[in-house]
C-alpha cells in the first residue's frame, strides 16, 4: 500500500501544472486577503509552495484548490493558504543602524513606550526590540511594552516558543546572549531559548495588515513595518501608512525596511534617518 501511495504522490507531482489562469486566481485570493501582490514571476514559488498541499488533500488540480479557497471565505484552509504564501525573512538585529535610533527615542519619552511590530514572523525583530528597550529602560513592571503581530500562525507558534538555534544569535554581544538567553544541553547544546522575563515584554497576537479593525491597543512610541511594504501595491502602501501615522503619538517613529521608501503631501510623516519616519503631527 504505501508503495501504491508513493507512485501516486509521484505521478500526481509529475503531471501537476500551474496554468496561467490558475496563478491569476491565486493572485486574485492572495491579493483579496492579504494584499499581496503576486505576478508570473513568482510562479514556480506558488507551485512549490502550494502543490505541496494539492498532494495532501489528494486534490488533482490547482483549480480545485482554488475552488475550496473561493467557496468559502471563512473556510479554514484560508490560514493555510495564507501561511504558505507568506514570505519570512528575518533575522536578530536586522538593519541594526534601527536599534539605536529606537534606544535614544525610548530614553527620550520613558514614560510607559510601547512598540508595535507589524511582521513578527518566527520573534527575531520584537526579540530584538525587546532587548533595545530593555538595555534603555530596564526591565518592564507593568507587563507587556511590545506588541509583535503576523499574519501567518505557523510563525507565531515558533515566536512564542522563543526557541532558536545558537548560530542565530550572531549579531548578539556575549553579554546579550548570557543575559536573554539559556543555552540547552546534551543534544540541545546547540539551542537557546529566550529568558522568561524577556518573552513576558513581547505579546504576540495574529493580525491582517488589511482587516478593517486592528486590535491593539494604540497610540505607540514607535512602530515597525519593515520588508513588508514592498509586497503591496502603491495604494495598499498608501492606506497602511495613512493608519499606521494614525496609530503614533505626537513625534512617534515609523521603521520600515532598507529599500522601503514613501512620498506623499497626504502623510503627516517625515523622513528622520535612513527609511525612519517621523510623525510630524497629531494624525488622529
Amino acid at each position: 500500500m504505501n508503495e501504491i501511495n508513493s507512485t501516486s504522490a509521484r505521478l500526481l507531482r509529475n503531471t501537476l501544472s500551474l496554468t496561467d489562469n490558475e496563478l491569476e486566481r491565486f493572485g486574485k485570493l492572495i491579493y483579496r486577503r492579504a494584499g499581496i501582490v503576486v505576478n508570473a514571476q513568482k510562479r514556480e514559488m506558488i507551485f512549490n509552495r502550494l502543490s505541496r498541499r494539492v498532494r495532501e488533500l489528494a486534490l488533482s488540480s490547482f483549480s480545485e484548490y482554488a475552488a475550496i479557497l473561493e467557496s468559502n471565505p471563512e473556510h479554514p484552509e484560508w490560514q493555510t493558504f495564507i501561511n504558505a504564501l507568506t514570505t519570512n525573512l528575518t533575522s536578530f538585529f536586522r538593519e541594526s543602524y534601527h536599534f539605536p535610533i529606537l534606544a535614544e527615542h525610548a530614553r527620550q519619552r520613558a514614560d510607559g513606550y510601547r512598540v508595535w511590530c507589524t511582521a513578527a514572523s518566527t520573534g527575531e525583530e520584537p526579540c530584538s526590540i525587546a532587548i533595545t528597550l530593555d538595555e534603555a529602560l530596564g526591565a518592564t513592571v507593568a507587563g507587556p511594552r511590545i506588541w509583535a503581530s503576523d499574519i501567518d500562525t505557523e510563525v507565531l507558534s515558533k515566536a512564542e516558543a522563543g526557541v532558536y538555534r545558537l548560530s542565530d544569535l550572531s549579531a548578539l554581544t556575549l553579554m546579550q546572549k548570557r543575559h536573554y538567553f539559556l543555552r540547552g544541553s546534551g543534544e540541545n547544546s546547540e539551542r537557546v531559548k529566550v529568558k522568561r522575563e524577556l518573552l513576558a515584554s513581547i505579546h504576540y497576537q495574529q493580525l491582517n495588515l488589511l482587516d478593517a479593525r486592528w486590535s491593539v491597543p494604540d497610540p505607540f512610541d514607535a512602530i515597525f513595518c519593515r520588508n513588508v511594504m514592498i509586497y503591496f501595491d502603491t495604494a495598499t502602501q498608501l492606506k497602511l501608512l495613512q493608519r499606521f501615522a494614525r496609530m503614533l503619538k505626537p513625534g512617534g517613529l515609523l521603521f520600515v525596511g532598507h529599500s522601503e521608501h514613501f512620498t506623499s503631501p497626504n502623510l503627516p510623516l517625515r523622513l528622520r534617518g535612513q527609511s525612519v519616519y517621523e510623525l510630524t503631527e497629531t494624525s488622529r
